[in-house]
C-alpha cells in the first residue's frame, strides 16, 4: 500500500490498513476503555447511593454532606460521558461518520477520565475523613491526587517523550 497522509495505510506505526480500518481499530479500542471506566464508574456510583441509606450518614458534618453531593454529581456526569460515545454511535450509524466519531469520543473519554480521577479523590476522601478524622482525610486527599497525576497524567507523558528520544536517536 502506498503512503497516505490522512493515517489510513501511511506505515508510520507499522500498519497496513485503510482510514476506515483505523477508525474502526481506534472504535474498538475505545469501546473497552469505556468499558473498563463504566465498571470503575458503577462502582463508586453504587457506593455513593448505598451511602445515604445507611444510618451512619446522618452523622457526616456539612463539609462531609457537601464533597457527598459533589461525588454524586460527579458520578453522574461520569456515567453520562461515558454513554455518550455509545449513544452518538447508535444516532451516526450508518452514516460513514466514523472517523469523526472516534475523534470526538476520544475527547470525550479524555474528559471523562478526570472526571473518574477526580470522583475516585473525593470518594477516598470522603471515606478516610469521615472514618479517621479530617487531618487523615486531607492527606488521603494529596496523595491520591499526586497518585492520580503521577500515573494518568506525568507518566504518560514521559513515555512519550522517552518514544519521541527513541525515534529521533535512529533516526
Amino acid at each position: 500500500m502506498t503512503s497516505d497522509p490522512s493515517g489510513g495505510g501511511n506505515g508510520l506505526d507499522g500498519r497496513d490498513e485503510t482510514a476506515n480500518e483505523r477508525a474502526d481499530r481506534n472504535w474498538e479500542e475505545l469501546l473497552q476503555e469505556l468499558r473498563v471506566m463504566q465498571t470503575g464508574t458503577q462502582i463508586l456510583t453504587g457506593f455513593l447511593l448505598a451511602v445515604a441509606f445507611q444510618p451512619r450518614f446522618t452523622d457526616m458534618d456539612a463539609l462531609q454532606r457537601d464533597l457527598y453531593v459533589v461525588l454524586v454529581a460527579l458520578a453522574a456526569v461520569a456515567t453520562i460521558l461515558a454513554l455518550a460515545p455509545v449513544g452518538m454511535h447508535r444516532a451516526l450509524f450508518g452514516r460513514r461518520r466514523k472517523p469523526e466519531l472516534v475523534r470526538i469520543a476520544a475527547r470525550i473519554v479524555r474528559i471523562d477520565l478526570v472526571v473518574i480521577g477526580a470522583l475516585t479523590i473525593g470518594v477516598t476522601t470522603l471515606i478516610i475523613d469521615f472514618t479517621v478524622n479530617r487531618v487523615a482525610g486531607i492527606i488521603a486527599l494529596i496523595a491520591a491526587l499526586v497518585l492520580v497525576t503521577a500515573l494518568w497524567a506525568a507518566l504518560p507523558r514521559i513515555m512519550r517523550g522517552s518514544a519521541h528520544a527513541r525515534g529521533a536517536a535512529t533516526e
